[in-house]
């Protein structure tokens, strides 16, 4: 997942680019650790188990009641 190409960040990489070359540096950092976060949750999102099959045999499970 790459947020490189987001508004904010580009917005950002522009105002840096017109000051000091220390500032750029920031920012190229800053964009490191965003893109390193978003992989970092990314794996998290796909680490989550997928929820279980409902039935669709037997007598369980099958039907869901709806009166309220």
């Amino acid at each position: 997942m790459n947020i490189g190409n987001s508004p904010s960040v580009n917005i950002a990489t522009a105002a840096a680019s017109q000051g000091p070359a220390g500032d750029a540096v920031q920012i190229l950092v800053l964009r490191k650790a965003l893109n390193t976060q978003a992989a970092g949750a990314l794996a998290l999102i796909e680490a989550i188990p997928q929820p279980p099959q409902l039935a669709t045999e037997g007598s369980l499970g099958r039907h869901v009641n709806t009166y309220a």
